[in-house]
């Protein structure tokens, strides 16, 4: 036997930072507001010293949990950077979640420490009062965060809590298995549940951002950061663009497509990433006041599948690649990214194992027509939840995603739809992806959603939930029309209700469950149009 000749070195986070500021000095964090911000990842590096030793006079640990409610800012990177880094673990809080859910969240997993954002303090302070683990509060900004006074917690200024601490950076040894951050799920099924990132799976996690078959982060790149710093690490870009040297563009509270096409064209930003819904309004926004868009040479999407037209409008229109991928929090959260196959999910990544399993349990053929739930795993899967046995959610040491879909001989994946979305009628199935990609095309509409409802003769049908473009009327029959040539004719809808807006999920996703529920308490406006269901 040979032994090898390599160091046993630990993949953390604070492996990342010396890298970053030893090697990406001159890079740059932006944060937008009425004044940018900009600092340099040379000036950044004894802040987040600071906060580190800051939170160790606070009396933070190792392994204690360190809350952020926080938009996208340089303070919510500093504590990207320094929670972890000082072994402690870094829990984003979801500001768009409901109190009742941010306090189940904090006290599940049993945070002790908030940074606040100075904008969003009178929010906080309607939680701050059912957060039983939490015994200090940072506010950002020169805020003084006096509407959180009166609950007993100790509430101090980010500043000074880093204006009284060394600027040397301490990190200590930490074991690549620790604990480095956790973040919860949505909770759209149920109560949210905890994800917990290792050092060592957030390192292979960033590494697989930066490679080619995925975003290609380096040092030429200026990354806008559109998704949450809150949902899902923002999908591991703020520790890929560390690594790779990428220079960061930070929108903070305001995502409105203005924004996003000002920075853009002000920035240069040459990657970016968000929801459907997202990079629709932004379309609309170019539409109708053109922008210079050509410093962009990629925009990741995802969150829910990308429809076709979508995908047209950008290339032919804007002349810049929108790419769809595919991930979930459980995933840390980048699975696949659709290089080749634009209308597939993508590619699975190096790191990533998926199978696709039948009702039974057996798995079904890689063949691109046989359908099953995907299930996968990996150094940077969750094999478990936080504090919650769940064993439904997994099959032998592989993560049941919920999503339905084919897997080709090439590896191109292909969801059809989630497992909870997917209508049975007549003991067939039909694609509620498919439908609402087909309808969103059509030029009358704005946007399209469909939810499976009861029925009498076939257990099942869909409901197509419709917002009109401009406020104009679009007649059901035209819309089943259009449907006709495009989907099998029994998929076709005979209920439909037009809406002035679809309600959203926390993280910009159409919010099905909410749907059901108007239905299911006549809160919806039906149209019925007997078609006569074809089969």
């Amino acid at each position: 036997m040979t032994a090898t000749t390599m160091p046993d070195a630990p993949l953390t986070v604070p492996m990342v930072l010396r890298h970053a500021f030893a090697v990406h000095a001159a890079a740059e964090v932006v944060t937008a507001g009425e004044t940018d911000r900009r600092v340099s990842f040379a000036a950044l590096q004894p802040r987040i010293a600071r906060l580190a030793n800051g939170l160790r006079a606070l009396g933070v640990g190792a392994g204690d949990r360190v809350a952020t409610y926080l938009w996208n800012n340089q303070e919510h990177l500093e504590a990207y950077a320094a929670v972890p880094a000082m072994g402690a673990v870094l829990h984003t809080l979801n500001v768009r979640l409901s109190v009742p859910q941010n306090a189940y969240v904090a006290g599940h997993a049993g945070d002790g420490v908030v940074v606040v954002g100075e904008n969003l303090v009178e929010s906080f302070a309607r939680l701050l009062p059912r957060l039983d683990t939490v015994h200090t509060v940072l506010v950002t900004g020169a805020g003084d965060g006096g509407a959180l006074d009166g609950h007993g917690r100790r509430v101090l200024r980010y500043e000074e809590v880093l204006a009284g601490a060394d600027d040397q950076p301490r990190w200590p040894a930490l074991d690549e298995r620790s604990a480095a951050a956790m973040c919860y799920t949505s909770g759209t099924t149920g109560a949210p549940k905890g994800v917990v990132y290792s050092h060592r799976s957030t390192v292979l996690h960033s590494m697989s951002v930066c490679s080619g078959n995925a975003v290609g982060m380096s040092a030429r790149d200026r990354a806008l950061v559109l998704v949450p710093m809150f949902h899902a690490n923002a999908w591991g870009w703020p520790y890929a663009a560390l690594m790779a040297g990428t220079s960061l563009v930070l929108p903070d509270r305001d995502l409105s497509p203005e924004r996003v096409v000002g920075l853009i064209e002000r920035e240069r930003v040459t990657v970016t990433g968000g929801v459907p819904t997202l990079w629709t309004d932004v379309l609309h926004q170019v539409r109708a006041r053109p922008a210079d868009l050509s410093s962009l040479r990629l925009v990741l999407c995802g969150g829910s599948a990308v429809p076709a037209w979508l995908l047209d409008a950008y290339r032919d229109e804007v002349g810049v690649p929108l790419v769809q991928a595919w991930g979930m929090t459980e995933v840390s959260p980048l699975g696949a990214v659709a290089h080749t196959e634009p209308l597939s999910q993508g590619r699975l990544l190096f790191g990533v194992e998926g199978r696709l399993v039948d009702d039974g349990g057996a798995c079904v053929p890689r063949d691109g027509a046989a359908v099953g739930e995907l299930q996968v795993r990996g150094p940077w899967v969750t094999a478990s939840y936080h504090g919650d046995a769940d064993p439904a959610a997994f099959d032998g040491g592989w993560l049941r995603t919920g999503d339905v879909g084919t897997l080709d001989p090439g590896g191109h994946l292909r969801l059809t739809d989630r497992a909870k979305d997917v209508i049975k009628s007549g003991g067939e199935w039909i694609s509620s992806v498919e439908l609402e990609n087909q309808l969103a095309a059509h030029p009358g509409l704005a946007e399209a959603v469909v939810i499976g409802v009861p029925d009498p003769r076939w257990q099942e049908r869909p409901l197509a939930v419709v917002v009109p473009a401009g406020g104009a009327e679009v007649e059901p029959a035209v819309l089943r029309a259009w449907l006709a040539d495009r989907v099998p004719r029994w998929w076709v809808p005979e209920r439909w209700s037009a809406v002035a807006a679809v309600p959203r999920t926390s993280v910009g996703k159409f919010d099905k469950v909410e749907l059901r529920r108007r239905y299911a308490e006549g809160l919806l406006p039906i149209t019925t149009v007997d078609g006569g269901t074809a089969r």
